[in-house]
Formats: structure tokens, sequence, C-alpha cells
């Protein structure tokens, strides 16, 4: 039997110097950029929305708000929540990704809109929720090795694999995907065959990524 990795999540930076901080937050942001453009290929797509997004539609039509504002109103609930539960887990990188990923994926939407939408080719949409899955997927593990804070929706899987260790980050991340679209869908969210493709792509994915881009990026921080 595969067993689970050593390498935990949570850490301690309370020893990093500014310069240091910067470094860390330019990879994240990097990592952030890779992610959401995986995410803007998925959109693009037309063919379902990413697991959270399913939650937060869900929500949003339950009590009435927009996505926007209820995706807003659900970090910054989850970020409270995990500053009083855990520790080693919110940093500065969290704010950065609560925040920027929607004008990334608002530039990348602009650039790449007319090339895919619900009127491309089906071939060229099923590429395209497949690339974004993986560009996402090597995104995040960017921002997880920058060791400077990740986005709260992610955080749930990271934390509960840091918690759970009988299982792997990918099958955590995948029963987390899970969840989300099952809850979101009994809530009225949307459901796509590329929901679907990401419930049980992404985790794996990360999982794949993460040791390779962590060789990398400790050799640009060097700690």
């Amino acid at each position: 039997m595969e067993k689970k990795p050593k390498a935990q999540f949570a850490s301690n930076t309370s020893d990093r110097t500014v310069s240091q901080w910067i470094k860390a937050l330019l990879v994240l942001f990097t990592g952030l950029v890779i992610a959401h453009l995986g995410v803007a290929l998925f959109l693009l797509s037309e063919m379902g929305t990413d697991t959270f997004t399913v939650f937060i539609q869900g929500l949003a039509r339950t009590f009435g708000l927009t996505v926007g504002t209820m995706h807003v109103i659900v970090l910054i609930a989850l970020m409270a929540v995990m500053l009083l539960t855990t520790r080693g887990y919110i940093k500065p990188g969290t704010v950065v990704c609560a925040f920027c990923g929607g004008p990334i994926i608002d530039l990348f939407t602009w650039m790449f809109g007319d090339i895919i939408n619900e009127q491309a080719a089906l071939p060229v949409r099923i590429v395209s929720v497949i690339a974004g899955c993986v560009i996402l997927s090597l995104g995040m593990s960017v921002v997880i090795n920058s060791n400077a804070g990740t986005g709260p929706n992610d955080l749930v899987a990271i934390i509960l694999s840091d918690k759970c260790r009988k299982l792997q980050f990918r099958w955590v991340r995948v029963l987390c995907d899970l969840f989300f679209v099952l809850l979101g869908f009994i809530l009225g969210g949307t459901v796509g065959a590329g929901t679907i493709i990401a419930v049980f792509l992404t985790g794996p994915l990360v999982q794949f990524w993460l040791p390779k881009t962590k060789r990398i990026i400790q050799s640009i921080l060097r700690e």
C-alpha cells in the first residue's frame, strides 16, 4: 500500500525576513496567475463550473445574493474559522489569494473568450477543460509550496489532509470537492461534465505536481 507523504502543510514562518517574504509572495502570486489561467480555461469551456463555485452558486440562490457577494462572505467566514481553530495555515498570501483571483480570471477570460466559448468545437472545449485542470493543479502546487498562504477554500482540504494522516492529500481533496459539488447541487448550483472531471482530476494532479514544484521553489527561496 502506498504510504502517505510525511510532509506537513502547516509551518512556522515567523523567522522569515522581509526579503524572504517578498520572494515567497512573488512565488505565490506566480502560482496564483497560473492557477487562475486554468480556472479561466475551465470556465470558458462552458462545460460546468468548478467544484467550489457550484457550492457558492447554491448558497447564493438559497439566500438570494449574488455569486460574487456570497463568495466573499464564505471566504471571510472560512478565514475566521481557520484563524480561531488552527495555527500555521492563515498567512499573508491567504488574503492575496482571496481577493486577487477574480481579477486574474477576468483578465484571462477577456484574452481567450473569443477563442474558447460555448460556440467552439466540442474537442476544443474538452481540451480546454482538461488543460484547465492540469494548469490549475500546477498553479495550486506552486501556491502551496510558496509557504506564504493558500486560498481559504483550498485550505479546507490542506488542513483536513494534515489532520487525517491515513488519507493522502489527493483523496482528501477529491472528497472535499465531491462534498462541495453535492451540497451545491442540492442547494441549486449548476453541475456539468467539466465539474465531474474537476472533482476526480484536481486532487491527484495537485499531489503529482507538489514534489516537482517544491524542489524548484526551495531553490528560489533558499529556505
